[in-house]
């Protein structure tokens, strides 16, 4: 009986040793929390998407609580989760804008011509790798999908070799941005009325021979915009939003049709491609 009743009493023994040397180091080795770091990440969204430059919500919380980040940093909480936490941090939040994410590239499959046919990995950024991709404009959108595969909401999809973003998705996080081994995705005003779907820093002659919906630099949007909000910089244009009152005058004056307005954009604008393309081709 002895025999039994020792080891057991030595294993008792052992267990609560170990318990009381695990209590200590539990004591010893605490994190101290930050209850404000905690009410702040109560408030936002917990996507964890990055977009505001910090691994995720609880690192974004712990950088506003000792005054490392702007209440108002999350791009995805917009202007309510901004509020909450100015309320937690007692002071006012700046004003903030939505934005959505906006592929700038026209360039399908059927206009956009290639020079070489790519079979590697599905990767825009290992396509790049090997000639810039197999477009021929250097700013063409791969159409891989390493942007819909960054993006946490789902709100990027590839048809016809050119991705697009789903609005009613689009949170602003601005992870596609960071992903896009071209440049092409920018983050613009969620209500902005027009944008410019194409980058191509090309001078005309040289767009004109790679794509059938390139911008050529033409200076017809910036010379007839009478409030200034267009400008060609190095072969590309570019709308200034604060300018931009939505007039549509720039959309009729494109001769490549490339200057997208309102709704006619669509979800996709696939179906608006196709027919700002052909107008271009009669034109």
């Amino acid at each position: 009986m002895t025999s039994i009743l020792i080891p057991v009493a030595i294993f008792i023994g052992l267990g609560i040793l170990t318990g009381a040397l695990l209590a200590a180091a539990s004591r010893v080795f605490a994190v101290e929390k930050n209850e404000t770091a905690e009410r702040v990440l109560e408030c936002l969204p917990g996507a964890n998407c990055g977009g505001c430059g910090y691994s995720g919500c609880s690192a974004l919380a712990e950088a506003v609580a000792k005054g490392e980040a702007k209440v108002n940093a999350c791009p995805v909480g917009g202007a309510e989760v901004a509020g909450k936490v100015a309320a937690v941090m007692g002071v006012e939040a700046a004003p903030t804008v939505r934005m959505r994410a906006q592929v700038m590239c026209s360039g399908t499959k059927e206009y956009a011509r290639k020079k070489y046919v790519y079979e590697g990995v599905s990767d825009c950024i290992a396509a790049s790798r090997i000639g810039g991709g197999d477009k021929l404009c250097k700013n063409g959108c791969i159409g891989l999908g390493t942007c819909v595969a960054s993006c946490p909401f789902e709100a990027i999809s590839v048809s016809e070799g050119v991705a697009a973003v789903d609005y009613s998705k689009c949170r602003g996080c601005g992870v596609c941005v960071s992903a896009c081994p071209k440049g092409i995705i920018r983050l613009i005003p969620f209500d902005a009325k027009h944008w410019v779907g194409c980058m191509s820093v090309d001078d005309g002659r040289n767009t004109r021979k790679v794509c059938d919906v390139g911008c050529i630099s033409c200076k017809l949007c910036q010379k007839n915009c009478p409030s200034g909000a267009i400008t060609v910089d190095s072969f590309v244009a570019h709308i200034d939003y604060a300018k931009c009152t939505g007039c549509n005058i720039c959309v009729d004056k494109c001769p490549r049709h490339i200057i997208w307005s309102g709704e006619t954009q669509g979800q996709y604008g696939l179906v608006i491609r196709r027919e700002n393309a052909d107008k271009t081709k009669k034109s």
